[in-house]
């Protein structure tokens, strides 16, 4: 008995030592190391994992900026995230030292499961190596400003079939409707050379089925723990509610893109494609060894963005045309001086009206719909500022927080286009200048900078200035003929966001517009076969692409 009290107690005084020594090692996971930028405080395991809300998150990370700076750290579990609320700071980090921070964290739900790990915006540069490096310089090469020039046909016509959609349909259910055609058709001509006629097409539906689904399981609390705690990744999918609906928009998205791809590829190939990004991909898909199914999520990444945030920044600038109509008669009596009420503005038109491009800046900056920017990872530790930024660190380029800066920009809910008069830039030129000067961090940073930029710019403000020209927005009335003022703070969404469905009043300008504007439409159509609503021949100018193996260093 004694022999055995003498060893309880000298085998328990190790047992105990080694709890304390466990807890005492949990008690410091999630803690902020020291020389990190400072940050709220945190707790034992989760770190700010608990205070980070899962609706309007922007909210939360801009009025962080305000307590701790413009560049602040969180410990989201045992990972860093820094988060970049400054201008010079995204400057300093994203564009100078691009070589070490344009890589992504790894996402499981998003990119794994949810992409079958070919979504290119989250691709991240490290894992995938040479295929991340081979597919950047290829859309680098085919989305370049000189390429992106010959595709105006398309946006000419896809823009006159949407204020004809607004002269026959203007009611408020059907305005997003007709942007997202809009931009979708715009977006299938320039990629896979045929278009969307009708907002009821099928496989329209799939593709915001598959960008809203993608954009939710991405951002929800189990995909985010199977990221930070990937033991968790090991259990079965029942228990992570992510996984399964994961698994399907993998299927309807690479379904959908594959069958585009396939279809345009084969038209290329039978001489029947028009002009498109598919043919320069046509090109590349044997000299760089690519599958369908690769090159289906190439062009379905383009086809997300290019339909996804165009849409949802036109939707945003018709709410603050109603919302600031002092701005709305600015913009409109510019374009009546410059364009006349004869003829509708034109691509040639866009240096003569140099508050249509600050309409297009400040809406970019007033509505950001990639509202938190797509995280980055540091591939090296770094410092900036006397601050530590570990390897592996997710950076996140807090777009709202920057935007909504009062010292940037002085009373930032207030649309005010006159912030950039006197700037002449393009939003290509504007993101690769100086960062205090840069009108809008939308289109990413660095060597993740967007390269459809030069394509959003030109829609953007074909689409704006010929709706002010044909049209006065306006607030719809209520029951009691009082105006509806929406409330220009209410977003929806995920990774992207857009405006609540709000009420709208869209009123042709005058008898003579209308009739200019189905005159144009007309015009157009008869340039495509009647019961396909496709182009008959190749547009006029437009040539096809002669996309070459570029140097790979």
């Amino acid at each position: 008995m004694e022999s055995s009290g003498f060893l309880a107690k000298y085998i328990g005084i190790p047992i105990v030592l080694g709890l304390a020594f466990v807890l005492w090692k949990l008690s410091h996971v999630g803690r902020r190391p020291k020389d990190l930028p400072p940050g709220p405080p945190t707790l034992p395991i989760f770190g700010n994992l608990h205070q980070v809300p899962s609706e309007k998150t922007y909210l939360q990370f801009q009025k962080w900026a305000e307590e701790y700076g413009p560049v602040y750290s969180l410990m989201m579990g045992t990972k860093p995230t820094i988060v970049l609320s400054s201008d010079i700071a995204v400057k300093e980090l994203l564009d100078k030292r691009g070589g070490i921070y344009s890589d992504r964290p790894d996402l499981y739900i998003s990119q794994d499961v949810a992409s079958g790990g070919h979504r290119l915006v989250v691709m991240a540069r490290q894992r995938y190596g040479e295929r991340w490096r081979t597919i950047h310089r290829l859309i680098h090469n085919i989305l370049n400003i000189k390429v992106a020039a010959k595709y105006v046909p398309y946006q000419d016509l896809e823009n006159k079939v949407l204020l004809k959609g607004l002269l026959d349909a203007p009611g408020s259910e059907d305005l997003f409707k007709h942007l997202r055609r809009f931009t979708y058709s715009l977006s299938t001509q320039m990629i896979f050379g045929y278009r969307c006629p009708d907002f009821r097409d099928e496989r329209l539906a799939q593709l915001f089925y598959v960008v809203n689904g993608w954009s939710e399981v991405s951002e929800s609390a189990s995909s985010q723990l199977a990221d930070l705690y990937p033991i968790l990744q090991k259990l079965p999918s029942f228990m992570l509610p992510s996984v399964r609906k994961g698994r399907h928009v993998h299927q309807v998205g690479r379904e959908l893109y594959t069958e585009h791809w396939l279809k345009a590829k084969q038209q290329l190939k039978d001489g029947t494609g028009l002009p498109c990004i598919c043919n320069d991909l046509l090109l590349a898909q044997q000299s760089e060894n690519l599958s369908d199914e690769a090159v289906g999520y190439i062009v379905g990444s383009l086809l997300e963005g290019g339909s996804d945030t165009t849409s949802s920044t036109m939707y945003a600038f018709m709410l603050a045309m109603i919302v600031f109509q002092d701005v709305q008669k600015k913009a409109q009596e510019e374009i009546d001086n410059v364009v006349g009420p004869d003829r509708l503005p034109n691509v040639d038109d866009y240096s003569k009206l140099p508050y249509i491009r600050c309409c297009v800046k400040e809406t970019l900056r007033w509505m950001p719909t990639v509202i938190m920017g797509v995280p980055h990872s540091v591939t090296k530790d770094d410092t900036y500022n006397g601050w530590k930024i570990p390897k592996g660190s997710t950076i996140i380029n807090n777009v709202w927080g920057i935007h909504m800066d009062p010292n940037r920009s002085p009373e930032p809910r207030r649309f005010n286009p006159d912030r950039y008069i006197g700037d002449n830039t393009t939003l290509y030129e504007s993101a690769n200048g100086e960062p205090l000067k840069r009108d809008n961090f939308n289109f990413g940073a660095g060597r993740r900078l967007c390269q459809g930029v030069h394509i959003a710019e030109r829609s953007l403000y074909l689409g704006m200035s010929r709706i002010l020209w044909g049209f006065h927005l306006r607030k719809a009335l209520d029951k009691a003929g009082n105006p509806i003022t929406p409330d220009i703070n209410d977003l929806v969404g995920g990774i992207t966001v857009h405006p609540r469905q709000y009420p709208i009043d869209i009123v042709p300008k005058s008898p003579e517009r209308t009739s200019i504007i189905r005159q144009a439409v007309k015009d157009a159509e008869e340039l495509l076969h009647p019961e396909t609503g496709q182009w008959k021949k190749v547009p006029e100018g437009m040539v096809f692409g002669a996309w070459k193996p570029i140097e790979k260093n």
